[in-house]
Formats: structure tokens, C-alpha cells, sequence
């Protein structure tokens, strides 16, 4: 079922890096997108009533054994259909055309050359640079589909053909390495296939705030406030929805950073006027916590007791309510559409990791959820967050995992870990802000790497203290990232000042490493 009351335009997912990224630019031209796997049958597509549908890139041959197979009633459906790399090449074989190595890896920036520009490369000058991955060609385009660019090592770089509403380019339009690529990809969705771009904020809201309303009807409903700009703005969609029937929850479970559970209170109070229940449960996550290293246990149990608190706070607000034998039956979440595909909730994403909102809850939940930000992705919700009214302090507040501190603790939590944590975090923050870099950077976890000791000499003596990693990404949804060049002056600084003021750390790393391979977080 859609998330939405819009026709999609399904991503089908061929084993991409990418995939992710060309639904992310299907949203940016104001269309609606999901992700879908290579293996969903043509009917099970169409059962989703798509409005186009785009074929992704992958690393497979289409020649070879075991390739990813788009299952040919898709192209005989009537729906307009884009081709990127793989996608272009099981396309070009699927209708009739040749697909086969050149002898000419084309990897990175390629110049290619555009003849005809057709409907698909309108707009584009008769030399464009392109991002291109890939070691098979398309050496002759199918019949009845026009040749509009080539490379090198492609003789048939793009092709369309508009009786059929079908077009495809060899290289990778979703990658900021292709300048041009965003203005293929609307080609594709406004002149071949004739969409609408009706996916604004508004939208979001007026049809979240009539699916809650569906939902809940009259009954109470409570919601898991963070602090940060998902639940927030999730918070915030389900007031508009059903007034005073909610109740927001915030669980002070030891794991915050420094000053936000009082932020919390003061900043969305004030903005939305929700009636807000602050529970201090921080003795009570620690114990379940005690002697716990493992990264998925920790967030499994964080969720559990999440879930826990919930089900106790929801009698509470009954009571209060003076609502007898009336039971809370709804709990809102502020679940995005990037944690549904890394849990593994996406139809055939891989589960890269249990985020404590959607993989690390427990079986016996005795909620109905209401996730208004499910099929969002971060920078949509911020737009829905100010489309609201909601302050940019709670807006445009850098991620912030639900977890907490407890997934940037490298080992055991303690509540003198978390201390050391906070203080080193509460720097890093600080001297960011003054640097004038909150605005440059998606977010910078700071993570204690608590189980592995370090030799440092402070004040003439040796010690032995904890290493703390800072890891400064820049990213657009989350779903890709890299890390965040900052100066070597603001980093010396945050350095200095954290040795310096936290005893117990004596060493200060940077993480360079992008997304993928590794996560933005560490655990």
C-alpha cells in the first residue's frame, strides 16, 4: 500500500549503490518515488498503480548467470520507462536491442557527445560530462528507439522512443558528478512520461493529516518525542490532525547530549503549545544496559524499554484524563523512509541495522503506530517542519539518533561514560556553532571509543586514557555521505579544548571515511 494517496513512480532497485539517490532526485523534481526490488513481478508492481517506473544501475552484466532480471510484462504494460546504466542495458535487451563488452571501461567523469537531443536530453549543449560505471555497452539500440547520445566506449550512450514513452542513458543522472543529470531525469518525468510535480509540503501534510484522522478517529494518542526535528514535526502533523487526543512523551533516558532535555521542554512547548510529560528514567535504562556491548543488543533494548515506559505512560495520561477504562491505542513515531530501507522494511532492502523505531521494537507492542514521516526523506521533513510553523531551532537541529548516546558509546554504557561523552560532545557542538559551520556539515557524531585505552603524557605524567572520534559528514538524505572537510584550525581547537577539559580523554581522531562503506554512525 502506498504512503501516500500518489501514484508513485517506482525505483527498481537492479543491485544499485544508488538506487536510494535516484528516488531521492524522482522527490527533489516534486514526484512522489518508492523503491522497489529487481525480483517484484511485473503484477505486483502494477498493483501499486505506478505512474512511471525508473530501472536503476547495478554491477551485474545482463549477459551473465544469475543478473538481476526485470520481469518483461513490465515493458509491455503501457507505463513510461527510464533506463539507467543496468537499467538502460536490461532495457536495450528486453526489447530487442545488442548489449555487450566494448573492450573501453568508461568509470568516472566521460565526455559524451549528443546528437539528436530528442525529448530525453532536451536542453542539453551537444557535449556534456557525464558520470559513467560500467564495462558492457549497448552496441545497437532496439527497434523504433532513436540514438540520441554516444561515448568512447558506448556507441549507444541514450536512446528513446516516445510512442512507447520509454527512454534510458548509460551514464548516472542521480550522481552530482552528472551536472545535467537532474534536468534528464525531469525530461523523463514531465515531457516522456507527463507527471505533474504535485509532491510539495503542503500536500504531505493535508494527506497525513486525513490519514490520521482515518486511523485514530476519537481515540488518545500518545507520541515518543525525542527532541529531534522528526518527532517533532511528526508531533506536530498529528496535533494538526487530532488536537488535544495527543500526548507527547519524552523519555529522559540518560542518553542525551548536554542542556536537551531543558531545550525540549522550553522550545516545543512554546512553539506548539502540546502537552508535554518529561519521565526520568534514567536509572531505569542503565540497568537494562549493565554489562551490554553488543551494537544491536544495545539498540534492541533501548527500544524495548522505549516501549516499556510508553505502555506505563499511556495509563497515566488516562488517568490524568480522568478517561476511565479509556486505553491509549496509538503511539506516533517519527520513522523516515531512509530508516525503513536500512532496517530492512523497504521490500528487499538489505538490514543494515535495527534503528530503535522500526527494527529494534518488540513483538509484543501493544500500540497501533502512527508515522506521519514514513515515506520521507530528512530534508522533506524539514520542509514540512517549517511549511508547519515549527521554530529553526527545533527545524533545522542537526540528526540525532533515538538511541542516543548509548550507539556512541564504543563498549558498555555507564553513566561515567556518558558523562565523558557529553562533555567532549557538548565541545565539539560549541566550537562548530562559533565556526560558523552548522550549516555546512548534516551532522557530527562524536563517539567515545570506551573499551580501547590510549597512551597519552599529560602534565609530565603518562596516561592512559579513552579516544574520542569525531565524524563530520556532509549528506543530503542520509543515505549517502562524506565526511566533512573541516578546518584544521577548528579541529585543532575542538581538540584541544577536549584533552584539555576532559580528564579522561587524552587523544582526538577524525573519521574520514565516506557512506558507504561505512555508516554515519558507528554502531
Amino acid at each position: 500500500m502506498n504512503e501516500t494517496q500518489h501514484r508513485p513512480v517506482l525505483v527498481v532497485d537492479c543491485g544499485a549503490q544508488y538506487a536510494q539517490l535516484i528516488a531521492r532526485r524522482v522527490r527533489e523534481a516534486s514526484v512522489y518515488s518508492e523503491i522497489v526490488p529487481h525480483s517484484m513481478s511485473a503484477e505486483a508492481m502494477l498493483a501499486k498503480n505506478p505512474a512511471a517506473v525508473i530501472l536503476s544501475g547495478g554491477p551485474s552484466s545482463v549477459y551473465e548467470a544469475g543478473a538481476p532480471q526485470i520481469d518483461p510484462a513490465l515493458f509491455e504494460a503501457g507505463l513510461p520507462v527510464m533506463g539507467i546504466c543496468y537499467g538502460f542495458q536490461a532495457m536495450a535487451k528486453a526489447m530487442g536491442g545488442t548489449v555487450a563488452k566494448t573492450g573501453l571501461r568508461e568509470y568516472g567523469r566521460t565526455q559524451a557527445s549528443v546528437g539528436t537531443a530528442g525529448t530525453a536530453l532536451a536542453g542539453s549543449p551537444a557535449v556534456q560530462e557525464v558520470w559513467m560505471s560500467h564495462g558492457d555497452s549497448v552496441h545497437e539500440a532496439p527497434p523504433g528507439f532513436e540514438v540520441l547520445a554516444t561515448t568512447e566506449g558506448a556507441p549507444v550512450a541514450a536512446f528513446e522512443n516516445l510512442d512507447k514513452r520509454m527512454c534510458g542513458v548509460q551514464w548516472h543522472p542521480e550522481v552530482k558528478h552528472s551536472p545535467l543529470g537532474q534536468h534528464a531525469i525531469e525530461n523523463f518525468l514531465y515531457n516522456v512520461a507527463g507527471l505533474q510535480p504535485d509532491w510539495t509540503s503542503s500536500n504531505v501534510i493535508d494527506e497525513q493529516v486525513e490519514r490520521i484522522r482515518a486511523q485514530v478517529g476519537d481515540k488518545r494518542v500518545i507520541c515518543a518525542l525525542s527532541g529531534g526535528v522528526d518527532s517533532a514535526v511528526a508531533a506536530a502533523i498529528v496535533q494538526k490532525a487530532v488536537g488535544d487526543q495527543l500526548t507527547c512523551i519524552h523519555v529522559d533516558h540518560g542518553l542525551m547530549r548536554a542542556g536537551e532535555v531543558e531545550q525540549i521542554e522550553k522550545d516545543f512547548v512554546a512553539s506548539t503549545g502540546v502537552r508535554l510529560i518529561i519521565r526520568d528514567e534514567k536509572e531505569r535504562f542503565l540497568s537494562a544496559l549493565a554489562g551490554v556491548s553488543d551494537p544491536e543488543t544495545k539498540r534492541k533494548i533501548i527500544g524495548r524499554e522505549f516501549i516499556r515506559v510508553f505502555e506505563d505512560s499511556a495509563r497515566q495520561v488516562v488517568e490524568e484524563a480522568g478517561a476511565h477504562g479509556e486505553d491509549v491505542e496509538f503511539l506516533v513515531q517519527g520513522t523516515l523512509y531512509p530508516d525503513v530501507v536500512e532496517s530492512g522494511g523497504g521490500e528487499g532492502a538489505a538490514n543494515i541495522k535495527s534503528h530503535h523505531n522500526v527494527g529494534g521494537l518488540p513483538d509484543d507492542l501493544q500500540f497501533s503506530l502512527v508515522e506521519p514521516l514514513r515515506a520521507l526523506f530528512k530534508d522533506e521533513v524539514r520542509a514540512v517542519g517549517r511549511e508547519l510553523g515549527i521554530p529553526e531551532e527545533i527545524v533545522g537541529r542537526q540528526p540525532f539518533p533515538g538511541p542516543g548516546l548509548g550507539i556512541r558509546i564504543i563498549g558498555e554504557v555507564t553513566w561515567e561514560r556518558l558523562e565523558i561523552l557529553r562533555r567532549a560532545d557538548a565541545i565539539a557542538r560549541e566550537e562548530l556553532t562559533k565556526a560558523g559551520l552548522d550549516d555546512q556539515i548534516w551532522q557530527c557524531p562524536v563517539v567515545l571509543l570506551a573499551d580501547v585505552r590510549s597512551v597519552g603524557v599529560q602534565g609530565d605524567g603518562r596516561t592512559y586514557g579513552h579516544p574520542i572520534v569525531l565524524r563530520p559528514v556532509s549528506s543530503e538524505d542520509a543515505m549517502t555521505a562524506d565526511w566533512s572537510r573541516l578546518p584544521y584550525d577548528v579541529l585543532a581547537h575542538i581538540s584541544n579544548r577536549i584533552t584539555n577539559e576532559v580528564a579522561e580523554v587524552n587523544r582526538v581522531v577524525v573519521d574520514v571515511t565516506s557512506k558507504p562503506p561505512g555508516t554515519i554512525e558507528w554502531e
